[in-house]
C-alpha cells in the first residue's frame, strides 16, 4: 500500500524540526508528530508577561560551528547574549565559569601562577595522581576549596550521587581559565533567538504538517502505516517497552513565578552550591534579553524560575541521562536492538541516549540527513 509520508518525525525538538526541513527541502513529504501541546521540545519559550520564559530550563545558543550557526540564522535572528552565571555559597558570590575573578574571590590571588600555584598546592595535598571521579577531577582542575564550595553541594543535589560515584568527565564540561573572562562558553558565536526559541523552531516547520498531543507509542501501528520511514527522538528504552530495563536519567522541575520588581537578582542564572538550599538555581528570564521588550522598552515585571533536580521515575519528564558504566552498558544493548529495526532512525538526546547541546543535536540532525 502506498504510504502518504516518506518520513514520520516523532518529536518537534531541535532534531526532529531540523530533519523534518532538510527532508522537505529535497522535496521528500514529512508529518511531524509530539504528544506535547507545543512544538519546539526542551527548547520551548512561553510568553509571560512579555518575558520570553524558558519552561524547560534556561538554553543559550552557542557554537564553533559555522555551518550550524549560518543554518540557524535562516531562520532567526539572534542577540549578543553572553552567558556570565554566579555562584551563591551562603551568601558569597562568585564568578562562573571558573576564573581569575573566582580565584580572586576566593584566595586573593591576582595573577594566574599564583592561582595555578595554589591549584597544584591543594590538588598535591589531596594525593591525586590520576582522577578517577568526579570530586577528583574537580580537585585536580580548582583545588579542594572551590571543590567544596562551589562544585560539590550543587553537584551533589544536580546528580542525586556522591561526587565520588560520578563519573569524570562530567566537571569537564565546566571551563576553568586563568584569565579575567567570565564569558561561560568557549564559543565564536553565542546568542538567545530574538522572539524566542519557539518561534525559531516553528520557522523550521513552517509549510510543514505537524500534529500536536500526539503519543506515538500509544498509536505506533497506526502510525507507522502512514510513512515509509520514522525518525523517532523519544527514549529508546520507552521505545522497546523497558523490556532491557529502566536508562535512568535525572528530572528537573521548576517552581515560577512573576514578580511585580524590575529585578530579582540582576542575572540571567545564578547558582546556589551549597547542599542545604533545596534548588540548584535561580533563573531570571527577561536578563536572557537584556530586561527589554521586542521594542527596547525597560520591562516593569519579571519572571523568575527555581529549578529543582529529581530522579527521575516513570511519568516524570527525562532530562539528563546518566551516563556512567551501568547505564552505557544498557544503551548497548537497546542500541543494538535499535539498528535492527527497519526503516527507523534513532536521534537526539533520548533516542540517542546522550548529553547534547543544542549545536550538537542540529549537527547531528543535518548530518543525518545527508545519509537519509
Amino acid at each position: 500500500m502506498l504510504k502518504r509520508y516518506d518520513f514520520l518525525i516523532v518529536g518537534t525538538g531541535l532534531y526532529g524540526a531540523v530533519f523534518a526541513d532538510q527532508m522537505t527541502a529535497t522535496g521528500k513529504k514529512c508529518l511531524v508528530i509530539d504528544k506535547r501541546p507545543h512544538i519546539a521540545g526542551n527548547v520551548y519559550t512561553n510568553d509571560v508577561a512579555g518575558i520570553h520564559v524558558h519552561q524547560y530550563g534556561p538554553h543559550v545558543f552557542h557554537t564553533n560551528d559555522k555551518q550550524v550557526w549560518d543554518y540557524v540564522n535562516r531562520f532567526t535572528t539572534f542577540n549578543r547574549f553572553t552567558l556570565g552565571t554566579i555562584a551563591n555559597y551562603k551568601g558569597e558570590l562568585y564568578s562562573l565559569p571558573f576564573s581569575m575573578y573566582t580565584f580572586n574571590k576566593m584566595w586573593g590571588v591576582t595573577t594566574p601562577e599564583e592561582a595555578q600555584m595554589k591549584i597544584a598546592e591543594q590538588r598535591k595535598a589531596f594525593g591525586i595522581s590520576e582522577p578517577k571521579n568526579l570530586e577528583e577531577q574537580a580537585i585536580s582542575l580548582v583545588g579542594t576549596d572551590i571543590y567544596k564550595k562551589l562544585v560539590k553541594g550543587y553537584t551533589e543535589k544536580q546528580w542525586g550521587r556522591d561526587c565520588k560515584d560520578l563519573p569524570s568527565f562530567i566537571i569537564k564540561r565546566l571551563p576553568v581559565r586563568f584569565t579575567y573572562d567570565n564569558n561561560y562558553f568557549n564559543a565564536l558565536y553565542q546568542g538567545i533567538p530574538v522572539g524566542g526559541y519557539t518561534k525559531l523552531v516553528e520557522n523550521m516547520l513552517s509549510g510543514i504538517e505537524v500534529r500536536l498531543n500526539c503519543d506515538y507509542l500509544e498509536h505506533k501501528a497506526e502510525l507507522d502505516g502512514l510513512a515509509e520511514k520514522v525518525v523517532y527522538t523519544g527514549p529508546i528504552d520507552a521505545y522497546f517497552g523497558y523490556k532491557l530495563g529502566y536508562l535512568e536519567y535525572r528530572s528537573v522541575r521548576f517552581e515560577t513565578e512573576v514578580l511585580n520588581k524590575a529585578s530579582f537578582q540582576g542575572n540571567a542564572i545564578v547558582n546556589y552550591t551549597d547542599r542545604e538550599t533545596p534548588y540548584t538555581r535561580i533563573i531570571e528570564h527577561k536578563w536572557f534579553e537584556f530586561g527589554k521588550d521586542g521594542n527596547g522598552n525597560d520591562l516593569p515585571k519579571t519572571v523568575i524560575s527555581r529549578e529543582y533536580s529529581a530522579e527521575w521515575k516513570p511519568g516524570d519528564e527525562p532530562y539528563y541521562p546518566v551516563n556512567d558504566e551501568k547505564n552505557g552498558k544498557l544503551y548497548a544493548k537497546y542500541k543494538a536492538l535499535a539498528e535492527s529495526e527497519p526503516n527507523i532512525l534513532f536521534g537526539g538526546r533520548l533516542g540517542e541516549y546522550k548529553y547534547y547541546d543544542m549545536d550538537q543535536v542540529i549537527r547531528a540532525a543535518l548530518d543525518a540527513c545527508s545519509k537519509a
